[in-house]
């Protein structure tokens, strides 16, 4: 199978490439330049074509406190840095089911 990668630079281009790409699924950093990757998952998911996206954070914030907020902002999953290659691969082979709204 064919897999495509787009890079974005930011959280505000994050939004504007999800939105035009549509991917499968968003690995993002949490800190990102004017707008860090929680805001950026909130306007994901305020969006139809975001609302069954899959959001992956991959960021060195690994308290207990920045996975409640990765999950109040909508992102699936929250691996730390350095992220082990087999449970990133669990996360994109096996993602959450979300009921359909």
């Amino acid at each position: 199978s064919r897999h495509v990668v787009a890079v974005a630079r930011g959280g505000e281009q994050a939004v504007a490439m999800a939105e035009s790409f549509r991917p499968d699924a968003v690995m993002m950093d949490l800190r990102m330049p004017r707008m860090n990757g929680y805001e950026a998952a909130k306007r994901i998911r305020a969006q139809a074509w975001g609302a069954k996206m899959l959001l992956i954070a991959v960021t060195g914030w690994g308290q207990e406190t920045d996975r409640a907020r990765s999950r109040e902002s909508g992102i699936d999953h929250h691996l730390t840095k350095p992220v082990d290659t087999a449970q990133l691969l669990r996360v994109l082979w096996f993602p959450p089911l979300r009921d359909a709204h």
